[in-house]
């Protein structure tokens, strides 16, 4: 029997579907790319964006045509706000959130699942007795005639289930679920919660196998990174503790190995996790520092917590201690209210701080989050204009950081075969996206050196002058 996977949004849905994969095969599933011969189908959602949401609607309305004709089920998990779950109910026949995934086979049993294993102890009568149950999935059993489990437990994290890596060479590793900082635009702290720091020894056991087993980029994953381990009760490392410890078990392991991290916050983040990433040559020089706005009175509005000043203090903290790292960010354009001296404001930050890459959105409320009670007083046409010009003085500033890279020689990890043909793609250290003339794809998960001979942008191209594939 087969399933098929859809993800939709960021690192960390990637991450949960790992580990739903890895449910799935203990199971007896076996994966498909294609759609149509899968017996059991799902999405891994995302309440964030609108067109995420467009895109799980479009999805089961074809799928559920399927069902006419041949046995299927469906579900759906991830960020998921109330108010799309609750129209989930009617449309898949499992709704479940990620904290849940331990129970997944119990809801398959209990929906007449026959599973490849399903006579193993993995769903026996006396476990499902033990299985936690969220009133959403009650609510999809009692509408299917099942009776009600008898007793309820305390739901595991999703990271308590080991995953199945997608890539042999890269990973994505949880380290925190949730946020507390309830930006007013931002729908995250309704679909997963509270911030819930993973226990450091488990980070640290899961991260060292995998630089042990040879990977080659490995990215912590949370919502507020800076925050991990102050929801603990007891003493937990602090996230520049952490990092160094990883920094630490890398830089002696005998193995190269690049370490990133997103999303940090400026009003949390500290100088000592920029002394460790300083000190220790795993760990990536690439930060990820989302910005917003470049204007104050925006990001009160935003309930960003943190000011321009604040901002321009951490960056000074980068620009001081990682002179080459590059700087990515996070920006919203057309935010309710924003004036056009303040969208000048966000222009002169572009040019201030001198981004390698800014993912720009165009605002649009999401239910649940703050924002989605005001008036959406930008027109479409005026957001549309705003992120042109954005991407456009990005460019520039992004420019001028690659061309200082012609001529020059770049560590780079190839990462797959490009779109033009014949040659392979990858990137740098700070993430710059490099390719280069080459059909050898055992080069695929290795490090090479490459020298650059053109540039654009936010990419490069170059010839391999040096090929190291460790043993």
């Amino acid at each position: 029997m087969k399933y098929h996977i859809v993800i939709l949004g960021c690192q960390m849905n990637y991450a949960d579907a790992e580990r739903v994969q890895a449910v799935m095969a203990k199971l007896g599933y076996t994966f498909t790319q294609r759609e149509e011969e899968a017996d059991v189908i799902g999405i891994i959602a995302c309440s964030v964006r609108q067109k995420a949401i467009d895109k799980v609607y479009s999805k089961i309305a074809k799928w559920n045509k399927w069902k006419n004709k041949k046995n299927l089920i469906t579900f759906v998990s991830g960020c998921v706000l109330p108010d799309d779950r609750m129209k989930f109910l009617k449309l898949f026949d499992l709704v479940f959130d990620m904290k849940e995934l331990a129970s997944f086979p119990a809801m398959l049993s209990q929906y007449g699942v026959t599973t490849p294993v399903s006579n193993s102890s993995i769903v026996n009568s006396e476990e499902m007795s033990e299985v936690a149950r969220p009133a959403t999935v009650a609510e999809k059993l009692a509408l299917a005639g099942a009776k009600p489990l008898s007793k309820v437990a305390a739901a595991p994290e999703t990271w308590d289930v080991t995953p199945i890596y997608n890539s042999e060479f890269e990973a994505f590793i949880p380290i925190q679920n949730g946020c507390n900082k309830f930006c007013t635009f931002c729908a995250v702290p309704y679909t997963r919660g509270r911030e819930v720091s993973r226990p450091s020894e488990d980070i640290i056991e899961e991260v060292a196998a995998l630089i042990e087993r040879g990977y080659k980029s490995i990215t912590l994953l949370g919502q507020n990174v800076n925050s991990y381990g102050l929801d603990k009760k007891v003493a937990e490392l602090s996230f520049a503790a952490l990092l160094d410890k990883l920094g630490e078990i890398a830089d002696s392991s005998g193995h190269e190995v690049w370490i990133y991290f997103t999303s940090p916050h400026p009003k949390d983040m500290t100088r000592d996790v920029i002394e460790a990433i300083a000190r220790r040559r795993s760990l990536a020089k690439q930060i990820h520092l989302p910005v917003q706005s470049g204007d104050d009175k925006v990001l009160i509005r935003m309930n960003r917590k943190h000011s321009m000043a604040r901002y321009r203090e951490v960056v000074g903290w980068i620009r001081d201690l990682l002179p080459g790292a590059s700087l990515f960010t996070d920006i919203i354009v057309g935010f309710t209210g924003e004036t056009d001296e303040q969208f000048e404001n966000t222009r002169a930050a572009i040019r201030e701080f001198e981004y390698n890459m800014a993912y720009i959105a165009m605002y649009s409320p999401r239910p649940g989050a703050a924002s989605f009670a005001w008036q959406d007083d930008i027109p479409h046409a005026v957001k549309k204009e705003r992120y042109a010009v954005l991407t456009g003085d990005l460019e520039k500033v992004a420019l001028a950081y690659t061309r200082k890279m012609k001529g020059e020689t770049v560590r780079m990890l190839v990462r797959a075969k490009d779109r033009k043909d014949g040659y392979l793609t990858g990137h740098t250290e700070g993430k710059i996206i490099v390719r280069f003339l080459s059909e050898d794809e055992s080069l695929i998960g290795q490090f090479v050196d490459v020298k650059i001979e053109s540039v654009r942008p936010f990419s490069a191209e170059g010839a391999v002058v040096k090929e190291v594939v460790e043993a």
